[in-house]
């Protein structure tokens, strides 16, 4: 069997292209891109996802992969990877602010501990609400929808050497304004409860100055914090199921399709 070039570039950029933006996707994207792991088993479902979606490409341009028109491709397919991975890291890191938020507001902001997922440092309920939203993810089937979006965005965004433009890094810099947003609604209860609860202790202070309100006003702060995220939690799964929905129909326009 003779192979000219041009065959060994189609069957060698059949499978690059497309395993290149899987593996910026599966890279950046939460649970996915999680520090916790392995890099081996990361590299394995990366390669198990490439091949499986391989059959749904439809076209593949014949350029050869170290040309620099190849290169380009290469480029192209890695920042649509890491836009759709990026835009879902926004979810997350809304959950992430808002624990953080609340944390400062009850006086646990001192609470850290080492974030298996992201490396580094966070407090106790930012570590809460991103295990607690990996769990509602995982519940709604998040992880297979953002596969099959994977999936649709060769079909919305084909292998080619444009496709990345300046519209889809202006709707990541539009839904990064979502994410303070989330963080503000998911935080809101326990903001305006303890606002209440830090005005009470004005009005002690200047009723009772000989009141040692420091001493006083932090395990009052710190039970009343706890029983607002107990009865907030209700409200907070909601603004979870809203946050990814609106994740989900932001890849649309990212894509350049309908949402």
């Amino acid at each position: 069997m003779l192979l000219n070039s041009a065959e060994i570039a189609a069957w060698v950029g059949g499978f690059l292209w497309p395993l290149a933006r899987v593996a910026a996707l599966i890279t950046v994207a939460p649970i996915f891109g999680a520090r916790l792991i392995p890099r081996r088993v990361r590299l394995m479902i990366i390669l198990a996802l490439t091949w499986t979606i391989l059959p749904f490409i439809q076209s593949v341009p014949v350029i050869e992969p170290l040309s620099p028109a190849g290169v380009l491709v290469v480029v192209q397919q890695i920042l649509i990877g890491l836009s759709m991975g990026f835009l879902f890291r926004l979810a997350f890191t809304a959950l992430e602010l808002g624990g953080l938020i609340i944390a400062t507001q009850m006086g646990l902001g001192f609470a850290s501990l080492v974030d298996p997922q992201n490396g580094a440092q966070s407090p106790l309920l930012s570590q809460f609400y991103t295990l607690l939203g990996t769990l509602v993810f995982l519940g709604l089937n998040g992880h297979l929808m953002l596969v099959q979006l994977l999936v649709d965005s060769f079909e919305v965004l084909p292998v080619a050497t444009s496709g990345a433009d300046r519209d889809l890094w202006w709707t990541l810099v539009i839904w990064a304004s979502r994410m303070f947003a989330g963080a503000i609604l998911i935080s809101l209860p326990a903001i305006a409860s303890l606002l209440v609860v830090n005005l009470a202790f004005g009005v002690m202070t200047r009723a009772a100055p000989q009141l040692n309100i420091f001493s006083v006003g932090f395990p009052i702060t710190l039970v009343l914090g706890l029983l607002i995220l107990l009865y907030s939690l209700p409200t907070l799964l909601y603004q979870l199921n809203n946050l990814f929905t609106d994740a989900f129909e932001s890849i649309g326009p990212l894509l350049g399709g309908t949402g």
